[in-house]
């Protein structure tokens, strides 16, 4: 059977911009795969998705849609039909009516987590000191100055709109679930994955493994890539 040409469309969570996926961009356009870091503006929900939907309209199909942390929940509320699969990287995955918040304050948070809440316009900033502690405490000296340097907040409308029937009921789903992660527990991850049926690949990585293990995270990928061009 022909392979589909496919692209790759990566997605940042909270904090984080398109920066956060250098490492998994520079393979994959080396194979040849067409690949686009979606801009988020993190300003609610509703804003999210639809910008996600404008990236989208301009990459040609198949699309493997690559969503880390916050993201995961964008990925899987767009209605473009080019999806041919969602990659979640240490993702959140809410299902119908429910919120992100609901889902990423699911259990008992690692002793590191930090502590959130909104300031006085709504947005939700991490702590710096939580970049290397949290965050990516597998990160370098110098990629720990880039992801401080570049940190986005998240607004709170963000996290506290109750989902549709995400995408996930319907597309092939992988699921990376960082073992080693202290702002969404491993547990959590694993709840999520299995409510999904997602084909769980579990690795003793941080939450930000595109930066701190991106052998890991681009082995899912191109493995959704395979079926996706073969689908």
């Amino acid at each position: 059977m022909p392979r589909k040409p496919v692209s790759v469309v990566l997605v940042h969570g909270a904090w984080a911009d398109g920066t956060s996926w250098a490492k998994i961009i520079r393979p994959l356009a080396e194979e040849g795969y067409g690949t686009v870091a979606a801009p988020l503006p993190l300003t609610s929900f509703a804003d999210d998705v639809a910008a996600l939907e404008r990236t989208l309209e301009r990459v040609p199909g198949p699309v493997v849609l690559v969503g880390h942390a916050y993201a995961g929940a964008v990925i899987a509320a767009v209605q473009s039909r080019k999806v041919a699969s969602l990659v979640y990287v240490a993702a959140l995955a809410p299902d119908e009516g429910e919120t992100v918040a609901d889902v990423f304050y699911r259990g008992r948070p690692h002793p590191e987590a930090p502590t959130l809440a909104p300031d006085g316009h709504g947005l939700i900033y991490l702590p710096p000191e939580a970049v290397s502690t949290a965050f990516a405490p597998g990160a370098t000296a110098g990629e720990l100055a880039l992801l401080t340097a570049v940190q986005r907040p998240i607004s709170l409308a963000c996290i506290t709109a109750p989902v549709g029937r995400p995408a996930w009921k319907q597309v092939p789903a992988w699921f990376l679930v960082a073992e080693q992660d202290r702002m969404i527990i491993a547990d959590n991850q694993h709840f999520m994955a299995r409510r999904m049926q997602a084909r769980i690949h579990a690795r003793p990585v941080d939450h930000t493994p595109m930066v701190t293990a991106p052998d890991v995270v681009l082995a899912i990928i191109q493995e959704a890539i395979r079926e996706a061009a073969l689908a």
